[in-house]
């Protein structure tokens, strides 16, 4: 069979960078389409995924629209002429690919604020695939899993950290370290959002090095760390996860690296402006199993930033609770590699349920309450 996955951002890499390797293993001919936007193709690059550029996007706001005509000329021109059976990915692209060629596409969403993307991509869809977390209804091809999309590539069936990333990093074997995550909030779905002011983003950088060496991934790039005590991750980006499962706390105001230091078993702190009652489902529930904390108020941050450094063995604490929250995930790649084989069809796959059926028995079970933060 043949099939065409999209990777529009770094983290649709990771998504489907096992999916790929497992279905040309099996001999299906995989063709790869990805946006030339941050570290995407470093990552397929480093991954030996051969791919086909279909554009460039920057990271500042509104840098996308300008590019969307000529980013789907060459999509629909290369599907046209890839001719495939099913259609991976998570957003538009994906969806008007498949209408146009007249193939079966499967989206897999996890971002509920991203309304525009879903109108304009659902009619499309033979199959919609969510984290059971998720929180909107997105009709009748609607099914959810257990865990989140990051399983794809963090599930324990999958990743195995590295022993040597503590000397990339130029770090001592017992030295503890704090990973900051800055946002560019440059993408369609950021309008409107942020995080850490300038202001903010230097005292943040400046109370964590009292207490560990720190190391910042600025996405908008304009952070001068010359001037403050911290240093730059600059190590390649498909070292990320190894550097993040072994850091003692993630700080940041963007949304995925929260939830892969969830799944690694670090200690997490997320600050914007989609923090709120009406937060997206996986990080209420990451919160809910006292994996990850959400706080709008910066004094907060701090706060508890400072307590979890000050926390004895808080890294041994946080890989427990991980692996007990783990224990009900599906491996996702073996998911959607499933649902490749069978050209998108749940019929049979045991670990995708519809999601009427899934939400009303979850609201049938006792509440889970989250632990203390304070312990």
């Amino acid at each position: 069979m043949r099939h065409l996955f999209f990777t529009n951002t770094p983290a649709h890499v990771h998504l489907y960078k096992h999916v790929v390797s497992q279905l040309r293993s099996e001999g299906h001919t995989v063709s790869v389409m990805a946006r030339d936007y941050s570290c995407t193709t470093a990552l397929l690059d480093w991954h030996d995924i051969d791919h086909t550029v279909y554009g460039p996007c920057g990271t500042t706001r509104w840098s996308l629209l300008g590019r969307l005509p000529q980013h789907y000329i060459h999509i629909v021109r290369h599907a046209r002429e890839f001719d495939p059976d099913a259609i991976f990915g998570m957003g538009a692209y994906a969806a008007h690919a498949g209408a146009l060629t007249r193939t079966p596409t499967v989206l897999l969403l996890d971002s509920e604020p991203t309304g525009l993307d879903h109108a304009v991509s659902m009619p499309f869809a033979r199959t919609i695939v969510t984290p059971k977390a998720f929180r909107k209804d997105l009709g009748e091809n609607h099914y959810v899993f257990e865990g989140f999309k990051e399983c794809a590539y963090l599930h324990p069936e999958v990743y195995e950290p590295s022993t040597d990333v503590r000397e990339h990093l130029e770090l001592t074997s017992d030295e503890r370290y704090v990973l900051v995550r800055f946002n560019a909030f440059g993408s369609h779905h950021d309008v409107g959002h942020g995080g850490f002011s300038a202001d903010e983003r230097h005292e943040l950088v400046e109370r964590l090095a009292d207490h560990a060496t720190v190391f910042v991934s600025d996405e908008g790039d304009d952070l001068r760390l010359d001037e403050l005590p911290a240093r730059p991750f600059d190590a390649h980006p498909g070292l990320l996860h190894d550097a993040l499962a072994e850091a003692s706390l993630l700080v940041a105001d963007t949304q995925t690296m929260v939830t892969e230091a969830a799944l690694l078993g670090t200690p997490a702190i997320r600050s914007n402006s989609f923090v709120g009652p009406d937060d997206m489902g996986n990080f209420l529930e990451l919160e809910t199993n006292d994996l990850v904390y959400n706080h709008r108020s910066f004094d907060s941050v701090l706060d508890t930033a400072e307590q979890l450094l000050d926390r004895p063995n808080v890294e041994r604490e946080w890989k427990q609770k991980r692996d007990r929250c783990v224990d009900d995930m599906v491996n996702l790649s073996s998911v959607i590699t499933s649902l490749a084989r069978a050209i998108g069809d749940t019929t049979a796959i045991q670990e995708l349920r519809p999601r009427a059926t899934a939400h009303e028995e979850r609201d049938t079970q006792p509440t889970r309450h989250q632990d203390s933060p304070r312990q």
